[in-house]
């Protein structure tokens, strides 16, 4: 497995605390109310979430749960790069 590149850092711009475990665990609990992409800053994603529960009946909170899933098996470092910064919206 490769190594991940750091952060950038410049002395300018706060270092980015981790929202990993927070997000994670809102996922896990009410993924299907998109909470866990509120918590990223994601509105869009968010409000994507709910009315994808919505039309599925619920069955599309499976989304959610499997993204808290993800969030949570990975790195502090990773996971702010990847949702934080580059803002990925999906899995």
């Amino acid at each position: 497995m490769s190594a991940m590149p750091p952060l950038p850092q410049s002395s300018s711009t706060p270092p980015v605390q981790s929202q990993r475990v927070l997000a994670g665990v809102m996922g896990l609990l009410v993924g299907g109310l998109g909470i866990h992409r509120f918590v990223l800053g994601d509105t869009q994603g968010g409000l994507l979430r709910i009315l994808i529960s919505f039309i599925t009946c619920g069955i599309g909170s499976l989304i959610g749960f499997v993204e808290g899933i993800i969030y949570l098996t990975k790195s502090d470092e990773e996971f702010v790069r990847v949702y934080q910064v580059e803002k990925k919206g999906w899995f």
